[in-house]
């Protein structure tokens, strides 16, 4: 199996968060607001109270079986085949994942700064770095990624003030002004991305290092939570920011805050540094893909009881970038398959398995 590593419940949380973070605080508020228009916010609140209702399940299991992953109690719960059939559907959702994440910074790239570079340009690099990055291990990742997370957080945040002379209040209201039904296609959009995909940590929880049961489940809770907590703080404030900028015109901008950042304007001395939101989003998106990246190879080495998952980790990133050439016809296609296939896919691969266990897990304490 696994080379055994362990982390602290702080640096699962900071992992947490970046992985919740990292790509959606650019990537969400346009689409969203699209969608829900000015009830994105509600929108985000509602997927995010199911993001935390999918998490509250995965500390469950975890603390039903705190030495094992996702796919080992499963296994115990339902058998070998049943765990092998339920996850056909995680396993192509992740590699849809690693696509998509990856393909999103290629798509940036050539729509927003190189527009005459080919995507795989940009594509082979990210995946090239995080393949070697996942082989470093989890230790590695989370002593790296907390530094990266800082930066990231500080340049968004750094925009989002700079850019404050700017807002108007009034475009946040009405907040409703098409009933709930837009809000509802938000908060579905939302839940598909990022939060129904709090499941990939279910594989993560046992590298927590145990002090004593009752005190690494209480930490754990407590910083996985309160991660959650703070990407969705972070979300509605990013998305606020964008609809107070923009206005009407919000839902149309397909980066918005790489737009927001192109307004900002200083004393003639700060301007045009939509770049700095530009590289938080390769920050971002690459971490957001190790992590993922990390996930999907420790998943099969489980599931298929490999002795390490640094063997498999090439040839999978190989046929994760092989999709990227092959995955889509047009920019539209790829729009339409995040934007409606994404969500159906996520709900069906990473919940419904997910309260399939807790439902077991939890009869089988009652009936023992």
């Amino acid at each position: 199996m696994d080379k055994p590593e362990t982390i602290s419940a702080q640096q699962l949380g900071v992992l947490f968060f970046t992985f919740m973070t990292g790509s959606s605080i650019i990537n969400i508020p346009a689409p969203l607001i699209g969608k829900a228009d000015n009830g994105a916010i509600l929108s985000l609140l509602i997927s995010g109270a199911m993001g935390m209702a999918l998490l509250g399940c995965m500390l469950y299991l975890h603390a039903r079986f705190p030495a094992m992953s996702f796919v080992e109690y499963s296994r115990k719960l339902i058998g070998v085949w049943p765990t092998i059939i339920i996850s056909v559907l995680p396993l192509s959702f992740m590699m849809h994942m690693l696509t998509a994440i990856v393909l999103d910074i290629g798509l940036f790239m050539r729509s927003s700064m190189l527009r005459e570079t080919p995507i795989y340009a940009f594509t082979s690099l990210i995946y090239m770095v995080s393949a070697l990055t996942v082989r470093a291990g989890l230790e590695v990742m989370a002593r790296m990624f907390t530094i990266i997370m800082i930066l990231v957080v500080l340049f968004v945040s750094s925009v989002l003030l700079l850019a404050m002379e700017d807002y108007n209040p009034g475009f946040l209201v009405p907040v409703m002004p098409e009933g709930i039904q837009p809000v509802l296609n938000g908060a579905f959009f939302t839940f598909g991305f990022p939060y129904a995909e709090v499941f990939l940590f279910a594989m993560l929880f046992h590298f927590v290092r145990k002090q004593s049961n009752k005190q690494a489940n209480s930490g754990l809770n407590r910083h996985m939570f309160l991660s959650l907590l703070m990407n969705i703080l972070t979300l509605c404030i990013s998305t606020a920011c964008t609809i107070m900028l923009f206005g009407p015109l919000a839902g149309i901008k397909k980066y918005s805050l790489y737009e927001l950042a192109r307004t900002v304007e200083v004393q003639e001395i700060i301007t045009r540094i939509e770049s700095v939101i530009g590289m938080s989003l390769i920050a971002g998106s690459y971490m957001k893909t190790t992590i993922t990246l990390y996930v999907l190879c420790l998943y099969v080495t489980h599931l298929f009881k490999l002795k390490d998952y640094r063997t498999i980790v090439m040839p999978i990133t190989l046929i994760a970038f092989l999709n990227t050439l092959v995955g889509f016809e047009s920019d539209m296609q790829w729009v339409e398959i995040v934007s409606i296939v994404h969500p159906l896919w996520d709900t069906f691969a990473f919940a419904v398995p997910l309260l399939l266990l807790t439902v077991i897990a939890a009869f089988r304490k009652h009936t023992n």
